[in-house]
């Protein structure tokens, strides 16, 4: 018992010369440190344990409080509006906004590339009706397309007239179109536009079954006529109207050239860019010609 008691003295005295137990209160100090350390064995030296420091610093990585600031460079909500655009989540409300349809034909050609980069500039979105040969030539530019958020429409395999085609010609060009696009991009359109604006009753009929709604305008600057930027943009601008589909063709450079004064001045008078399909809010009919919401 004696023995016991001396080896738990100099343990005491140890621990006050450590400076450990001058952390406790008297009070507390023999409670502590009686039970903060194992008990000997018969046989044992009791070990003297280090304590460990008051008020450890937090490691170098660990997480910010909750409620401290956001960094400045936080990026901005993802369905945040952009000027002049549909919000960039493609939410967008035409009975409400101010809504305008660009659509560019023919495509894709190597100066598609360049509108792209124009209208994710602007954070724009299109539809584009496409040529099936050039699909076939141009697959990669498709799916840049489609990567962009535009969409994508029919517009026959060769630049056929339809409206002077047999009916088997009629579903040849629509449907090489479609199985191009598909093998291109993954997808099948549901929208077609006649070259020309050409159709009858058997085009109609086949798109019908074919679930293809077809697409006309409601403006067409003659860009394919007028190879003139400032004309091209002029007509654009003067002809526009809420809900209207405008008709371009983005295998002109002259008309790619007039598409940033075109979205800055229809931006300023209020528009907002969206496909044909948001312009309209809801599936449209297979075979129905549509111009303008």
């Amino acid at each position: 018992m004696r023995g016991r008691y001396r080896r738990w003295t100099a343990l005491t005295v140890a621990l006050a010369a450590s400076g450990w137990l001058s952390t406790l209160t008297p009070a507390t100090a023999t409670t502590t440190a009686a039970t903060a350390l194992p008990k000997a064995g018969p046989n044992e030296a009791l070990a003297v344990v280090s304590a460990p420091a008051a008020n450890p610093a937090p490691p170098a990585d660990q997480a910010a409080p909750a409620d401290q600031a956001a960094p400045t460079d936080q990026a901005a909500p993802t369905d945040q509006a952009v000027p002049g655009t549909a919000a960039a989540s493609g939410k967008v409300d035409c009975k409400k906004q101010k809504c305008i349809a660009l659509t560019f034909d023919d495509g894709p050609m190597s100066s598609t590339s360049k509108l792209l980069k124009i209208l994710a500039k602007r954070k724009v979105k299109a539809t584009f009706f496409l040529i099936g040969q050039n699909v076939r030539a141009h697959p990669s530019l498709v799916r840049q397309e489609l990567a962009a958020g535009h969409e994508i429409g029919n517009h026959s395999y060769t630049h056929a007239d339809l409206a002077r085609a047999s009916a088997s010609k009629v579903r040849s060009e629509l449907s090489k179109t479609q199985s191009a696009i598909h093998k291109a991009a993954g997808i099948t359109p549901v929208l077609m536009r006649p070259p020309g604006g050409a159709t009858d009753s058997t085009v109609a009929s086949i798109t019908r079954k074919m679930k293809l709604a077809q697409i006309l305008w409601a403006v067409d600057p003659k860009d394919w006529r007028d190879r003139n930027s400032k004309l091209v943009e002029r007509r654009v601008v003067g002809g526009a109207r809420r809900g209207y589909i405008i008709l371009m063709h983005d295998i002109h450079p002259t008309t790619v050239a007039a598409v940033p004064n075109i979205l800055k001045r229809l931006a300023a008078k209020g528009y907002v860019f969206v496909t044909v399909s948001q312009l309209f809010g809801h599936p449209l009919t297979p075979g129905k010609k549509y111009t303008k919401r």
